[in-house]
């Protein structure tokens, strides 16, 4: 599933006539950065919730012909992190899914990053399994890190005043048994997170790479420079 039905107010005047999703990077609009990686690590299908300018979002993504996409409609109201997830689970059919976030983009490291979530993934062990960012190398990321990971990959809030080494990059596996007993409508999936760190169910794996989130226009400027130099 990717996350595309935010209004992307951080990111305007860039969003006054699109989606975030649609705008560019390096010639490619972000949504389209999250599928190519999911085609690339043998996904067949990718859901798609909508909000804001979702008939923009419809025309682009009808031009993808390897994946399917399907949609999940928010456009009558917004359901946060948790309840966009909640209203689409049908979709998955039971079964572990991908979820990414349409702002975050990524350089892989020495292996693909969704291919080595796969392989790590435990599915009698894991309700959740997190990619984790460094936050030596992230790049648009401007708060004080998100969580601790023990020698198992067990991921833990930091605690107060305590070193916080990985940042939330966007990315992570999760089973629909996470939002068992879910609230209805809006709400975050930190709930359910919070949950699952509780009964030792949350799991993290680290990037290898360099994680960029591109939340603002600044943002998206420092991950052009940034791709380009790459490129040389």
């Amino acid at each position: 599933m990717i996350m595309a039905a935010g209004l992307g107010t951080r990111m305007r005047p860039l969003t006054n006539d699109r989606p975030k999703p649609l705008v560019q990077v390096a010639g490619k609009a972000l949504i389209d950065h999250d599928l190519d990686r999911l085609v690339a690590a043998g996904v067949k299908q990718a859901v798609v919730n909508l909000h804001y300018k979702a008939d923009m979002l419809r025309a682009h993504l009808a031009k993808r012909r390897d994946i399917e996409i399907r949609y999940s409609d928010e456009t009558g109201e917004l359901l946060g992190t948790g309840g966009g997830v909640a209203r689409a689970l049908p979709m998955f059919e039971g079964q572990p899914f991908f979820i990414l976030n349409s702002d975050s983009i990524w350089v892989e490291g020495v292996a693909p990053a969704l291919g080595r979530m796969i392989e790590f993934w435990d599915d009698a062990r894991m309700d959740g399994l997190l990619l984790m960012a460094s936050m030596v190398t992230a790049m648009g990321y401007e708060g004080r890190g998100d969580f601790v990971l023990d020698a198992e990959g067990h991921v833990a809030r930091p605690g107060e005043n305590a070193l916080t080494p990985f940042a939330y990059p966007g990315v992570q596996i999760v089973h629909p048994r996470l939002f068992d007993g879910a609230p209805a409508g809006e709400f975050s999936t930190n709930l359910l997170w919070d949950r699952a760190i509780g009964v030792r169910r949350l799991f993290g794996t680290r990037l290898d790479g360099v994680w960029i989130h591109v939340g603002t226009p600044q943002a998206r400027d420092e991950a052009e420079a940034y791709l380009a130099k790459l490129s040389q």
